[in-house]
């Protein structure tokens, strides 16, 4: 049976490893369809699912999935990454580093080990769409847990120049000086994205803000001067065209939607979780 007629006769038993997804809300969540589908491709007997834990209960939710057993792990996305840091009992150095949890293991003994895979798969994303990071100036508007995970990786990766925005200034220069620090190679720099000005010289701009989820949402940066050879990249993956996505394609913009993040992203999920071994 191919992986396709597999996913549409998912059948969960009690052997199926649980892998839960949390968010909030959860409406919005599209991501854990395309990692479904990748489980049947890697023929796993496992399975991702939303759940709608309000910020107030993340504690008390990681507490609880301490003592359920069939539960593997789970995944973190808005607003959760940040917050649950403190609550691991331990990190990956990737984690540890970025400041935030993508993914989250269940050990035997009901520990739970953190780690972040959103940098590694967004790099990977945009070079399978042809993008050189070594060669492309970037903007990464929003410096949360997402935008923190693609400066860093964008850094790493080698881009020659790296600007940062975010609604709050001083958390974009604090994120610019530890960059400037772990990456002296590259060179950082704090804008406006809200002046004119902000894309003369960009030529990779993220959006790692949630803005875009709804079709009413502004813009997350003036795109007053985008010039057609950007290239503008989400990480928002429902709706798959947010605003931003749509107005950069009408100027001629190769766009790159949010799912390209993640669909590298689950066999390096499924060996971390112990459901495939390494390599």
């Amino acid at each position: 049976m191919s992986p396709e007629g597999r996913l549409a006769e998912m059948q969960i038993t009690g052997k199926t490893a649980i892998v839960l997804m949390l968010a909030d809300p959860v409406d919005h969540i599209r991501g854990t369809l395309l990692i479904n589908e990748r489980f049947a491709r890697l023929g796993l007997d496992a399975v991702i699912v939303p759940i709608h834990v309000r910020p107030e209960n993340l504690a008390g939710c990681l507490d609880a999935i301490r003592l359920m057993h069939n539960v593997r792990g789970l995944g973190l996305t808005i607003p959760h990454k940040i917050a649950a840091v403190p609550l691991m009992d331990e990190l990956t150095a990737s984690a540890r580093r970025l400041g935030a949890v993508n993914f989250v293991r269940r050990n035997p003994d009901g520990t739970l080990t953190g780690t972040n895979t959103d940098g590694a798969g967004f790099v990977t994303g945009v070079a399978a769409n042809g993008v050189d990071v070594t060669r492309s100036r970037a903007l990464v508007v929003g410096s949360g847990g997402v935008g923190r995970a693609i400066a860093l990786a964008l850094a790493d990766a080698g881009v020659p120049e790296l600007a940062l925005a975010n609604r709050d200034r001083l958390k974009a220069e604090e994120l610019a000086r530890e960059i400037a620090q772990c990456v002296p190679g590259c060179g950082v720099r704090v804008l406006d994205a809200r002046q004119p000005d902000a894309l003369d010289t960009i030529d990779l701009l993220v959006n790692a803000t949630s803005l875009g989820m709804r079709q009413d949402d502004p813009l997350p940066v003036s795109i007053a001067r985008l010039r057609r050879e950007t290239v503008v990249a989400e990480v928002i993956v429902s709706p798959a065209m947010t605003p931003l996505l749509i107005e950069a394609a009408a100027r001629g913009c190769r766009v790159i939607g949010g799912a390209e993040m993640l669909t590298p992203q689950p066999p390096l999920v499924a060996e971390f979780l112990g459901l495939l071994q390494p390599g």
